[in-house]
């Protein structure tokens, strides 16, 4: 009985394998718009898409970032200035995509820009230290989406939207977790709409990894200046130790942040050329073996776990 349990089982891998093993062919002829290519998996994404001969549209926040990702770049990647938070912007990068696809439609959209904001206890912060990730995180991608929908939907492509296992619990302040639950549930709705037209939409849910999102310089910076400008009830309410616990907290939360950023990039590619992409990528194995099971435990746990090497007041 054990034996022919564990055949079936074989089997059903063997077949998961072979099924997202299958790639697309023509891939020379397909255009993929990213957004935030100036550095971290955006930017990588882009040069391995550029290598595998994939006509790249890198949208880049800044001069400077688009300047040096085409230094490093074929002839066939092109570059545009975006600021996702700003509509103008993004119509007008849109009406650069369509005259470059034409009719030809764009496979794929990467929605990778993203920001941080501040991580700090959420007694700490005002309505705009949640407005800025937002506008980035969740509504700069809304915009991008919906002005490139059209051309998706011509090519009948594929749409990947960069969340994070925090889009799945909250182990963090501030208004990057709340951006990435937002991202999670417009991904779902969007899936279930543009699957009559023929697009796909993959969700890429990284773990821990350290990009250029976080500075821990700045953000220690920053915390000290936000401790400041607190009122002295506030400060004494949480003690004079608590600023010191929770630099500590981030410096070692951003240290165990994995360098290998291409787990998250071929997740990415595998989105955009499989013959079968997934719904959900989760990559890294924190997020695979500890912070996914987590989400699906009891709330209890997920408080304990969380509240357990979180600086509390003094």
């Amino acid at each position: 009985m054990w034996l022919l349990l564990l055949a079936v089982l074989a089997l059903l891998l063997l077949y998961r394998w072979y099924r997202q093993s299958q790639i697309l062919d023509n891939l020379t002829d397909k255009y993929v718009f990213i957004t935030g290519c100036d550095s971290g998996f955006g930017n990588l994404l882009a040069k391995q898409l550029d290598k595998r001969g994939i006509w790249v549209l890198a949208a880049c926040l800044t001069e400077t970032g688009a300047a040096n990702l085409k230094k490093e770049s074929s002839s066939r990647l092109q570059t545009v200035i975006l600021d996702v938070s700003n509509s103008q912007s993004v119509n007008s990068a849109g009406q650069w995509v369509s005259q470059i696809v034409g009719d030809r439609g764009l496979w794929g959209l990467v929605n990778n820009a993203g920001i941080s904001g501040p991580v700090a206890p959420i007694g700490w912060l005002k309505n705009d230290d949640f407005l800025k990730p937002l506008k980035v995180n969740l509504l700069g991608m809304i915009d991008v989406t919906l002005t490139l929908l059209p051309l998706i939907r011509r090519a009948r492509g594929r749409i990947v939207n960069v969340s994070s296992i925090l889009g799945r619990i909250a182990l963090v302040p501030g208004g990057y977790t709340i951006s990435k639950f937002g991202v999670e549930a417009f991904s779902d709705t969007l899936r279930r709409e543009v699957v009559d037209f023929g697009v796909n939409v993959s969700i890429v849910e990284p773990g821990g990894f350290n990009t250029a999102i976080m500075d821990l310089p700045l953000y220690e910076k920053n915390i000290k200046e936000r401790w400041e400008r607190l009122p002295a009830e506030t400060k004494k309410s949480y003690g004079e130790q608590y600023i010191k616990q929770l630099i500590q907290y981030m410096r070692t939360a951003i240290s165990a942040g994995s360098f290998k950023i291409f787990k998250v990039t071929n997740c990415m590619e595998h989105a955009l050329t499989a013959c079968y992409p997934w719904t959900r990528y989760s990559a890294g194995w924190d997020a695979k073996l500890f912070l996914m099971p987590l989400s699906y435990m009891p709330t209890v746990i997920g408080d304990l776990i969380a509240r357990r090497n979180f600086p509390r007041p003094t």
